[in-house]
């Protein structure tokens, strides 16, 4: 039997009677994702107050809990009150994210460490200036697919952000060697994480600079820098003893000789050698199968 409205209201009053920073915050609405709180605030004044109070105290922000689109209004709800943000990731918001949507969070957020505008292709060296200035924490930054960022904006990122550790300029096609040589010599020593992956203007200056600069880089992703070649990798197997991954595939210039110090130190890179190649391919030719060892 369906409850009346008044065993509706009584058990309303039952639950926001629990302490809401002791009990509902920490172990309710913290397990409620994004997209149910939106809305259980339209359930009554009271519920609108405790999720405002919820969100106001979010450290981590994720706007693919919501769904795949979110609405302009909704995320400018979302946000309004949040002051204690450490991880940001606004990808699903990439069609109309706008530096009037964003700055305004960065500045009311100065304790963040990680940030993911991937594919927001509206904003600007703004946003940029509005991180570097605002968010000297700042550790993980991804820009993917912002072919707005150049190599101004990278400029001001290398000046002003000591802690930052992981970046992705995959697809940042706007950014050349001397955006990168800088990055290198300001931001280098840092530098655990770096993609310049799909970006033709990144060559072997800038892979060699990095490599001299970089001695705690852990995993560098060069996938289709077509003019990064065997010298860049060669100087990469000199100077980073902490690589663990690389990408080159589609790096046409880079040849296996300059990949085999790499290879035997365990580097995990995304371009087989050779043998291993051909090993492969006699196995799918009908006949050779049965006679190919590939642990060879």
């Amino acid at each position: 039997m369906e409850p009346s409205g008044g065993e509706q209201e009584l058990g309303a009053v039952r639950l926001l009677d629990l302490p809401w920073e002791d009990v509902l915050l920490p172990h309710v609405l913290s397990r409620v994702p994004l997209c149910q709180l939106l809305r259980l605030q339209r359930v009554s004044r009271a519920f609108r107050a405790l999720v405002q109070l919820h969100l106001a105290g979010l450290r981590r922000f994720d706007a693919a809990q919501v769904g795949p689109q979110i609405p302009r209004a909704a995320l400018a709800w979302l946000l309004r009150d949040a002051e204690r943000l450490q991880e940001l990731a606004l990808a699903p918001c990439h069609e109309w994210l706008s530096d009037e949507d964003l700055v305004p969070v960065l500045a009311r957020n100065p304790q963040l460490r990680s940030v993911a505008l991937a594919g927001c292709g509206q904003l600007s060296r703004r946003t940029l200036g509005a991180l570097a200035e605002g968010c000297p924490r700042l550790q993980r930054l991804s820009l993917a697919h912002c072919d707005w960022v150049d190599g101004l904006a990278l400029r001001g990122l290398a000046d002003r952000c000591p802690a930052l550790e992981e970046l992705d300029l995959t697809a940042c096609r706007q950014l050349k060697d001397e955006a990168i040589v800088y990055l290198a010599q300001r931001r280098g020593a840092g530098l655990r994480s770096l993609s310049l992956a799909v970006n033709a203007n990144v060559g072997d200056a800038a892979v060699q600079e990095l490599a001299r600069n970089c001695p705690e880089l852990e995993h560098l992703d060069l996938t289709g820098c077509l003019r990064v070649g065997s010298d860049g990798v060669r100087t990469l197997a000199e100077y980073c003893p902490a690589l663990r991954s690389l990408r080159v595939r589609h790096c046409h210039h880079v040849a296996e000789p300059s990949l085999s110090r790499l290879r035997k130190r365990g580097v995990d890179i995304d371009v087989e050698p050779p043998l291993h190649q051909a090993l492969v391919l006699l196995q799918d030719m009908a006949g050779f199968a049965p006679f190919v060892n590939l642990q060879v």
